[in-house]
């Protein structure tokens, strides 16, 4: 098991809120209630995880620790074992080894409970393409039992907040990419989960919305709610994420939070800690991408 996650806010910068944060504090208000709940200890957990394909193990014996509130990046080149990762721990693989647990539940024993309690952003999002944006959102909050009374409000908010509203009502088979992972998002948050689990959630997103995703995932936390996102864009993980994980060829090189991550190595920033443990970039470096 790795050690006590740390709790403190990493790159947060300081003074007035930006126009977006206001916006995703009234949203998440609607959203994910005033509060946070009462959580355990660690509300994602793992031990001696493990997932082959065949012959190449693309997540080899993962200890992972993750506290409510905490926003944690999954950092590692491509293969590394981060989308396989996620995908265990949303329940759409299963493990070859080890244990996972979710806001204390085991999703092996209870995955439907595991579910509910659990929002997935793929990085290629499904959705209904012959359902407007708006309708979508209405199914999506009718399968998770959002009540009708508090469903529209809550989607008006986050399509707003995504600059979704303008287009609510056009069919989403004409959704750009960044578009459709939008509205994925909102879906998700729409259902109130616990723990959200997000795969290269910036992806797509104009600068625009990456910034109001980046407010929401932190007033998320601010209310209890959990965070585990995977991402190539080293300074993002920097300046919003409490502790990182670099993660290769399926192993935890290294953890903590960002400051103790730069303050133990020779170098000056992520991008260097990232290279300098991975060996990306250098003739030594692994030659071709696995799985996740």
């Amino acid at each position: 098991m790795t050690g006590s996650p740390g709790r403190g806010r990493v790159g947060r910068a300081p003074g007035r809120r930006s126009g977006a944060a206001e916006v995703t504090r009234s949203c998440l208000d609607r959203v994910h209630g005033a509060g946070p709940d009462s959580y355990a200890c660690c509300v994602i957990e793992t031990s001696g995880l493990t997932r082959r394909f065949g012959p190449l193990t693309a997540v080899a014996g993962l200890d992972l620790r993750v506290a409510p509130g905490e926003l944690y990046g999954f950092l590692g080149p491509n293969g590394a074992g981060k989308t396989t990762t996620l995908r265990m721990l949303a329940g759409l693989l299963r493990p070859h080894a080890g244990r996972i647990r979710l806001a204390g539940i085991d999703p092996a024993e209870e995955p439907r409970r595991a579910r509910s309690r659990t929002g997935f952003v793929p990085d290629t999002p499904p959705l209904y393409e012959h359902l407007t944006g708006r309708q979508h959102l209405g199914l999506v909050a009718s399968l998770y039992g959002v009540p009708p009374a508090a469903r529209d409000a809550r989607a008006v908010d986050l399509l707003e907040a995504f600059g979704l509203a303008e287009r609510a009502d056009e069919l989403i088979k004409g959704y750009s990419h960044g578009m459709r992972k939008k509205l994925h998002l909102a879906a998700v948050l729409l259902t109130r989960p616990r723990v959200l689990l997000l795969d290269e959630p910036t992806t797509g997103l104009d600068p625009r919305s990456a910034r109001v995703l980046k407010d929401l995932l932190q007033e998320f936390c601010d209310r209890g709610g959990t965070v585990l996102l995977s991402t190539h864009l080293l300074d993002t993980a920097e300046r919003i994420c409490h502790r990182v994980g670099i993660l290769d060829h399926g192993r935890l090189l290294a953890e903590g939070e960002v400051g103790a991550l730069l303050a133990g190595g020779a170098h000056g920033t992520l991008e260097d800690v990232f290279l300098r443990l991975t060996g990306e970039g250098s003739e030594t470096s692994h030659a071709g991408p696995g799985p996740g």
